[in-house]
């Protein structure tokens, strides 16, 4: 009896470990911080068209904007500190890092201002940064802007006419790198494809999106055409718009690119991808040698508030970071009184979930959910140094944002943090100002080592 009692025992003992080992929550302090300020703003590339100079003329609803500075940035009922359009092209949206050998670090501007709609004046670019940890300062080494002179992209793209042929925020949604030593892969969104650009930023590839032998395709995927006849049948997509690739990691030999879709998969009754009872996201191998997908993927079930992922980067051969986020964005002590009527000085939805989870993903697991070993709560950092430049609690340092879009290891005990701040979009910080690009240096040690 007592021998059964204790198999019984030691039986939910392990179940329950299954079910809750995303629940372990390990500490995280702030060990350094650099800001570049929001309204950042670089010039065009001079052989880039006129129309390319200025960005965010399409911003405000169903009307062209000229005159700068004329279009208010909003959040919801809020109006941020930041207008449109801009005198050139915004150094904003980081949306994916890779942390170099030489202290540098690679990032990326996502699609421009949140849509295809809007953005077919903001420039895709990359970005080499380097980040003062002693100043707080963000340094840009060096810009490169995306082109496709040798008309690689399927479709059309918005220059198609001009001589250099800059790719635009309207093409691709790019939101994740990995430098590679010819380029760099990226991962994307309308699509989602995964391309390559050469080191110049020249498009060399764009691969569509396999998932067990089946086309992957988003409402914005170009190749999806709307039929004249209305009663004919609808074009099929599988995956929610803004669903594609938010992360992108590489294994440890170079030789796989593993891409995280940010939305689950449909499946044919309507319903998603689950894994352990949650909605599910894909984790998707694909070989660089041969440029094919494997044909292996993995599920990464969402916390129950869990609504997206941000980055991911692997961190040895099995085990990886993940940012995991709901849709909330600002601090609880500054609600509305009403949610439901959102007003101009409070958060209507407060940031809850903002973490960064380690997964384990192996031979083992392959087919089936990856292991969740634990998480970092970004809304609990703790700050015991006086650190950060930006927050408003004592002790602690928070990330309040809608969407925090950037992590890597840095070394054995550190990771680095930080947001995509949708300029003008994004008001997480204060309720009447636009987010500032914040870059974080996090001392992570047990969480890295954990098993």
């Amino acid at each position: 009896m007592t021998r059964l009692l204790l198999s019984t025992v030691a039986l939910a003992a392990l179940f329950a470990g299954t079910a809750f080992a995303d629940d372990k929550e390990f500490p995280a302090k702030l060990a350094g911080q650099a800001i570049l300020p929001a309204n950042t703003v670089t010039a065009a590339p001079s052989d880039a068209p006129e129309f390319l100079k200025t960005s965010g003329k399409f911003t405000a609803p169903g009307k062209r904007t000229e005159k700068l500075g004329t279009v208010d940035g909003k959040d919801g009922a809020r109006v941020t500190d930041v207008k449109l359009p801009f005198d050139g092209q915004p150094i904003q949206g980081f949306s994916g890092i890779k942390t170099m050998a030489d202290g540098t670090f690679w990032t990326l501007s996502d699609n421009g201002f949140g849509s295809k709609a809007n953005s077919s004046d903001a420039m895709l670019f990359l970005h080499q940064v380097k980040f003062d940890w002693a100043t707080n300062k963000v340094e840009v080494v060096k810009n490169i802007f995306l082109s496709d002179p040798n008309r690689i992209a399927p479709f059309p793209i918005v220059m198609e006419g001009s001589d250099k042929r800059y790719l635009t925020g309207a093409d691709f949604d790019i939101e994740s790198i990995q430098p590679v030593a010819d380029g760099f892969w990226l991962g994307e969104e309308f699509g989602p494809y995964l391309i390559k650009v050469d080191a110049l930023g020249q498009l060399t590839d764009v691969v569509p999106t396999m998932v067990d032998g089946k086309p992957v395709k988003s409402p914005d995927n170009p190749t999806l055409a709307m039929p004249a006849n209305p009663t004919a049948k609808m074009p099929v997509f599988n995956l929610k718009r803004s669903g594609g690739y938010e992360g992108m990691a590489m294994s440890k030999d170079g030789a796989k690119l593993y891409g995280l879709l940010e939305g689950p998969l449909f499946l044919e009754d309507g319903k998603v991808e689950q894994a352990d009872g949650r909605t599910a996201l894909r984790v998707i191998e694909f070989d660089i040698a041969s440029k094919n997908w494997t044909g292996r993927s993995w599920l990464y079930p969402l916390a129950e508030k869990g609504v997206a992922i941000g980055d991911f980067n692997m961190i040895d051969d099995t085990t990886a970071l993940v940012i995991e986020r709901d849709n909330g964005a600002g601090i609880k002590d500054k609600v509305c009184a009403d949610p439901k009527q959102p007003k101009p000085d409070c958060f209507d939805a407060p940031a809850e979930l903002k973490r960064v989870y380690k997964i384990e993903m192996s031979d083992a697991n392959v087919g089936k959910a990856v292991r969740k070993i634990g998480y970092i709560d970004l809304m609990n950092i703790k700050d015991p140094d006086n650190k950060k430049k930006a927050g408003s609690r004592d002790g602690v340092y928070d990330m309040p944002f809608v969407t925090i879009e950037n992590v890597d290891v840095v070394d054995a005990t550190h990771i680095v943090i930080g947001n995509d701040n949708n300029l003008p979009f994004s008001a997480g910080r204060a309720v009447d100002k636009a987010d500032n690009n914040e870059f974080s240096l996090l001392e992570v040690g047990e969480f890295l080592s954990a098993k």
